[in-house]
């Protein structure tokens, strides 16, 4: 009699898995509708499309849970690659607020011209300020990306084309801005453990990965998850990732944040 107990209820285990894995499928299946959808539209720029191949967004917008109807930021978004796929998959109901610094504006100006033309993403909304003033509502946003854009914050350059900024007061303020379980995404070139961290900034770009979960972990953030979709084993992390010969496959990784309930 044990043993049969036994046999069912291994059964019935295994069919509330089978009925949980068909459900989840069923979630996503609508939303990964969407992004391949967003992928495919024929009134994406050629440019972006260019760009698809290596830079895998189906996979990572799956991966951040993206759905229509969410407000999502992308921080420091620069000329709106991924700004202009995610207003494709939020659609109508949802926003994407595109936000930049001056000096990324600067750097990005031809490129957020030509997105922005005859208000071709109406459900996107540019805002340019700097760090110290950048506003956003408490508990608005469901979504945050940083795509390869964390590691300025810690930027100190010479020439100051880049006001210091504060990756702790970034936090701070998306911590607040996102509904309990928002999820952040990072997406950034892998460096080497150790040394300072605005000075390997300064010299490679890249940001190590431990210091990015470190900082969101003392924020208040839960890390929820890590994604080998972009990773380059062959990258040594020591050159500079402008280098023409890995510009585009350096070893990148991808990690999401999660904001725990109160």
């Amino acid at each position: 009699m044990r043993a049969l107990t036994g046999i069912l209820l291994a059964a019935l285990l295994a069919m509330a898995m089978t009925i949980g894995r068909a459900e989840h499928a069923a979630e996503r299946a609508p939303a990964a509708a969407v992004i391949a959808a967003a992928i495919a539209s024929p009134e994406r720029p050629e440019a972006d499309r260019a760009q698809d191949e290596r830079r895998r967004p189906s996979d990572l917008l799956e991966f951040a849970g993206v759905a229509p109807g969410m407000r999502v930021l992308d921080a420091f978004s620069a000329g709106g690659y991924y700004t202009e796929l995610l207003s494709r998959v939020v659609g109508e109901r949802g926003e994407v607020i595109a936000y930049n610094n001056a000096a990324y504006a600067r750097f990005a100006a031809k490129g957020i011209a030509m997105r922005y033309t005859g208000d071709r993403l109406p459900n996107v909304r540019q805002l340019t300020v700097e760090l110290e003033d950048l506003d956003l509502a408490p508990r608005s946003l469901d979504a945050a990306f940083f795509v390869m854009s964390y590691h300025d914050l810690y930027w100190r350059p010479l020439d100051r084309s880049w006001l210091p900024t504060d990756p702790a007061l970034m936090l701070r303020k998306l911590h607040a801005a996102l509904k309990v379980g928002g999820v952040v995404v990072v997406q950034d070139h892998v460096a080497a453990p150790g040394g300072d961290t605005a000075a390997v900034v300064d010299r490679l770009h890249r940001i190590d990965p431990a210091v990015v979960r470190g900082d969101f972990e003392r924020a208040g953030f839960a890390f929820e998850a890590e994604s080998q979709m972009l990773a380059h084993p062959d990258d040594d992390h020591s050159r500079q990732v402008f280098d023409p010969d890995i510009r585009g496959r350096t070893d990148q990784f991808v990690f999401r944040f999660r904001r725990p309930g109160p």
